[in-house]
Parts: C-alpha cells; structure tokens; sequence
C-alpha cells in the first residue's frame, strides 16, 4: 500500500519502508504509494506513565476518554502505558484509530492515602498480594501501587505499606506474569519497594544515591514524570494545614532534576512519561523528553526513551520487517532540536495514516 523513505532513527540510515494492506512493514511492495519522500521516521512514541479515564476533576466518561487517546495519538505517543484508571477502557483498546493502551487496572492503595475515588482501598494491608493478583488479571501485565501518600497523623508523606507485605504481593504479581510499579515521592518508601522486587518507580523525586546504586543492579526502571513534577509547588500552596508536608513537596521539586540526572549516570533504565490525566493535560510526550534532555538525557537517549527504548522495555517492537507500522515522521532531525517532536509531520498507526501536520 505505502512507501515511505527518510532517515530511520535510531539506525541513522537512509531507508525504505513497505506497508502492506495489513498494516505491516514488508520487504518491497511493487506498486506501493509514496506516502513519504524525506525526513526522519521515529518508532510510535511512547507515554510510559498517563491515565486514560482521568481528567482534572477526576473520572470520566469513555467518550472523553477517546478524546485523551487521540490527543495523544495526534502528539505522536502511539502507545499508552496507563498507570491506573477506575474507568474501563477495555472499549477503547480495539479500535484501530487509537494508540495501543496498556492497562494496570486500577491503583492499590490504604483508606484516606490516595486520591478519594480512584482507588481500590483496603483497610488491611494483609490482603495486598490477594488484590494484587486479581488486579493483575484486570490489567495488562502491570499492577499499580500507591507507595506513599501524605498521613494526615504525621503531617507528612510516609510509605502506605509494611516491607512483608510488598514482598508477598510483587511475588503474587510475578507469578500471575504481571509487573509492579509504584507512585512514589519521598525517599522513605523507596526501599521497602525495590528490595521487595518492585519493576518500576514512578517519580521518585526522593531517591538517594544508594537507591540509585540499588534500581541500577536490579534493573528497576524509573519513569520519573518530570512534567508532573512542576505540579508540585501548586500541590505545596494547597497545603496550608501541612506545613511539613509543603515543605517536603518544594523541596523535592527543586531536586528533582537532580535525581534525574544521578540515576542517569548511574545506568538506571529511565523512560518518558507525563502522568497525563488530572493535573496535566494530555498531548505533552514532546515536554517530558525536553525535561530529560534537560536533566542530563543526551538527545538521542531521551528521545530514545519515548520510543526505541521505551518500546522495548514494554516488550513492542520497532520498525523491522514483519512489525506493526506505527511511526511517526518529521520534517528535520528531532535529535537536533528536540522542539521538532512538538510538530510531527506525519502520524502513522497500524499502517494507516491518522494525523497530518501543517
């Protein structure tokens, strides 16, 4: 059906592409449109951190819903790892003009520690690996916990779940074929979660060097939401009753580049997401690897980690000869200027054509 050529990243090479009638990068297509003449073509982007379902209110409709995915769709990020959503949007997951959306069913977390409404909440902490498991059933291979909340009692952030526990439920998890990732802001919670096996940190603002040193051994990734993350200060404002707990959150907004850039050199596998949904609009992929790459990401590697790389941690493939073709095109080098990604030429999803730039 489509050919296309252009410089393919991040092989760096001059390249064709055949797209067939399935959607599907084929050797040669005689006859084959030529839908792209020039530039550079990128593997789909990937959000490794939103929410399909929440808006800033809270929860919402499957119709608003569609209109997050495609607004996503449309910034490139044509696959949505979904941190957690009360909605099911299991609908949304078979059509053809929407990113692929993989979902972790909804958060896990303790009575007045998250969020009111979006969690399942369980008064005894015990019955974590049993909530755990059947969360991994709802979601597509990831389970999300709420690691740590502000306790009122303490006036400040503190972990929500004892270290025996985590190790049972991440088992749990493991077993059923699922991974475990975890919200977490402050330092205090870190350890509980990676020593019990977690897969992933979201966040993390709090981490310190010996956590570091630690994800980077084990291989735990962090998706550190760096555009979520200049949401704190607004969040400490709002806390007025919490003194200590404002404070906290200023303090690991001013860090938070920093820790960035520590688990980068330290070899931590850091990919993009936004944490879209709620307080941060949907369509900012093109902000949060402008974060990294001002963190200390060069810019092939934050571009890197939304797409090849991110791709590949989440287990999809790239553009090879027998892969999917979900691309996206632009007219220069977004390696060059990272600010190229907010203007994607061409937006390609299972080998259709589904946006176009000006």
């Amino acid at each position: 059906m489509y050919r296309l050529r252009g410089v393919l990243l991040p092989d760096e090479r001059h390249t064709e592409l055949f797209v067939d009638a399935e959607g599907v990068l084929v050797d040669d297509l005689p006859g084959a449109e030529t839908l792209v003449d020039g530039g550079y073509i990128v593997p789909g982007l990937v959000d490794a951190h939103c929410h399909i379902g929440l808006g800033a209110q809270g929860v919402v409709e499957l119709e608003e819903a569609d209109a997050q995915a495609r607004t996503d769709r449309d910034s490139g990020a044509l696959l949505l790892r979904d941190c957690g959503s009360p909605t099911d949007t299991s609908p949304l997951q078979v059509r053809a003009d929407l990113p692929e959306i993989i979902r972790a069913g909804r958060h896990i977390a303790r009575p007045k520690r998250y969020i009111p409404g979006l969690a399942v909440e369980l008064d005894d902490p015990a019955l974590l690996p049993e909530v755990v498991a059947e969360q991994a059933a709802a979601g597509d291979g990831w389970v999300k916990l709420v690691g740590d909340w502000i306790d009122r009692g303490v006036g400040d952030l503190a972990p929500v779940w004892p270290d025996d526990v985590l190790v049972a439920a991440i088992e749990a998890a493991h077993a059923a074929g699922a991974r475990v990732t975890a919200h977490v802001f402050s330092a205090d919670a870190v350890p509980g979660l990676v020593r019990a096996g977690i897969d992933c940190i979201e966040h993390g603002t709090g981490l310190g060097d010996d956590m570091i040193a630690e994800m980077a051994e084990r291989g735990t990734a962090l998706v550190p939401t760096l555009v979520n993350v200049e949401t704190f200060p607004g969040i400490a404002d709002a806390a007025g009753k919490y003194p200590t707990y404002a404070a906290h959150m200023r303090k690991l907004h001013a860090g938070a580049a920093d820790v960035v850039r520590r688990a980068i050199e330290a070899g931590v596998p850091v990919y993009a997401g936004t944490d879209a949904g709620g307080g941060v609009a949907h369509g900012r992929i093109a902000d949060e690897v402008l974060a990294l790459h001002r963190a200390g990401m060069t810019p092939s590697a934050a571009l890197g980690a939304a797409s090849w790389a991110a791709r590949r941690w989440l287990g999809r493939p790239g553009l090879r000869v027998g892969d999917r073709a979900d691309l996206v095109v632009y007219r220069s080098d977004p390696r060059a200027d990272l600010e190229v990604l907010r203007e994607p030429a061409l937006v390609i999803l299972r080998g259709r054509p589904v946006h176009a730039g000006r």
